[in-house]
């Protein structure tokens, strides 16, 4: 735990709070602390899953800090270990992150929501890229968004910074559940904990075939896949819950997944 970040862990879920009052903006520090705690999570066989959220009700993260900036904390390169906000660059990040986005997911702030696997909205979230309005680049929203969303929507987000609310970002699908506030995150934790109680070698083989296949053709993914060329992939087909998963089908009974 940190001034500007507040941690809780139960079980194999661990939750991330960005504290920074009043837009949970993230400068240079936090970013770096985030890393940190992301790292931790990543390494740690007991933490099975994430949940990134914002304090208040009124910001999930504003994204970056300007104030900061201005003051002189510039963008240098040393964001941390996992990249800006700890999760986007961090390697071989094979856990479910689920964001609940509690209120306004503005620049780095959605380009953090994007990191995740799951995003669930508070009925009050809007999202935002006003880095056109400063005269810089929306550099992660530029990459992702125009796979997660229609072209012509994308670039309306990007080229005009216009706000979009919960609504509507659930009807293009860039999120998966729209909740009252006081359900958010309730609503976060049931999701974590079914996630917990599965299979971890299977999640972590599902996020690296899904990122490693982004940019490669279909057949050339699926003979991967079939020659165990993705050490996920590999890990999983030797181990023990392969086997376990197979047992407990054929003995009608809840498997025990020890993650080896």
């Amino acid at each position: 735990m940190t001034s500007s970040i507040r941690t809780r862990r139960e079980g194999g879920v661990l939750e991330v709070t960005l504290d920074r009052p009043k837009a949970n903006a993230i400068d240079l520090a936090t970013s770096r602390v985030m890393g940190q705690t992301f790292k931790t999570f990543r390494d740690d066989p007991e933490l099975r899953v994430a949940i990134v959220t914002g304090a208040g009700e009124r910001f999930f993260s504003a994204g970056w800090d300007l104030k900061a900036a201005a003051a002189g904390d510039a963008v240098d390169g040393v964001y941390g270990v996992g990249g800006f906000g700890g999760i986007q660059e961090l390697p071989h990040l094979n856990k479910p992150l689920i964001a609940a986005v509690n209120g306004m997911a503005v620049g780095g702030g959605w380009e953090l929501a994007l990191s995740c696997d799951l995003i669930l909205a508070a009925t009050t979230a809007t999202f935002a890229l006003p880095e056109i309005r400063a005269g810089t680049l929306a550099d992660a929203a530029a990459i992702k968004l125009p796979k997660r969303l229609p072209y012509h929507i994308a670039m309306d987000m990007l080229l005009t910074g216009r706000w979009m609310d919960a609504a509507e970002a659930q009807r293009w699908g860039i999120v998966n559940e729209v909740l009252a506030p006081n359900e958010l995150l309730a609503r976060a934790w049931e999701l974590a904990s079914m996630l917990a109680s599965g299979p971890p070698l299977v999640f972590a083989a599902i996020k690296e075939v899904v990122r490693e296949a982004e940019n490669m053709r279909s057949q050339d993914a699926l003979s991967r896949v079939g020659k165990r060329q993705f050490p996920t992939v590999d890990k999983l087909y030797d181990s023990d819950d392969q086997l376990e998963g197979a047992r407990a089908f054929a003995e009608k009974r809840p498997p025990a997944w020890k993650g080896r």
